[in-house]
């Protein structure tokens, strides 16, 4: 018998308070990712950040959000919120992504801004936990709200993981698994209310659409009945 599909786990992104992240967790999230990039209009202050790490650290994924830190800076910011993840989404190459995870102990997501299977071909060089594509929109590193053609994301070779972000809503998000087949999708400004401010419905629509996209097992065939007796009938 085969393993059943599963659907792809959520990374809600852009969370900027406790209680955001709490209805995120409740939603089914499997990381919540918190942006340090001081120019983001969802940017969490260190001391949010590392209350919501002491709250769910053990509960889900924590991911730090990152445009071309130092190494001590991420070493510092891993430490005092605990991170587990860290999203790196400006230039950094290999081997800054390797010493990033050897210091903090967390593992790292490289990120890609997709204009064309260029990109993509590029993440190749990258030997990270995991793989993230988002949209490329010109002087924004991420949290843009547009989509990319998601048919680009096909030439990805699937290790390690990949995550698909960039414009998703509840609307969208299931045809994008259903184009790109990924392991996980990342949601910040398809699910608020404005920025840095999440949707506690849209959060829940999200992650409805998301589970939606595998097909209910079937129901089991029913018991056979035995044999009528026509002796019973007159007995």
């Amino acid at each position: 018998m085969g393993v059943a599909p599963s659907a792809p786990k959520i990374k809600f992104c852009g969370i900027s308070t406790l209680e955001d992240a709490q209805h995120a967790v409740a939603a089914g999230a499997w990381a919540v990712g918190l942006i340090f990039w001081p120019h983001s209009p969802r940017r969490c202050e260190p001391g949010v950040a590392a209350e919501i790490g002491a709250a769910l650290r053990r509960k889900v994924e924590v991911a730090g959000v990152f445009v071309n830190p130092t190494l001590q800076e991420l070493t510092e910011t891993a430490q005092a919120v605990g991170l587990t993840l860290l999203q790196l989404h400006g230039d950094e190459g290999p081997v800054f992504c390797a010493e990033a995870s050897r210091r903090t102990g967390c593992r790292v997501i490289k990120a890609a801004r997709v204009r064309s299977g260029a990109d993509i071909q590029a993440l190749g060089a990258f030997h990270t936990d995991y793989h993230l594509l988002d949209s490329h929109v010109a002087g924004m590193p991420g949290g843009t709200g547009e989509t990319f053609a998601w048919e680009l994301a096909r030439t990805h070779r699937g290790n390690p993981p990949l995550i698909l972000s960039g414009g998703l809503t509840p609307g969208n998000v299931a045809e994008a698994i259903a184009a790109v087949r990924p392991f996980a999708v990342d949601v910040a400004s398809g699910v608020e209310r404005s920025p840095g401010h999440k949707d506690q419905a849209k959060l829940a629509a999200f992650a409805a659409a998301v589970a939606g996209t595998v097909a209910p097992a079937e129901a089991p065939a029913p018991a056979p009945q035995p044999a009528h007796d026509p002796a019973e009938a007159v007995s």
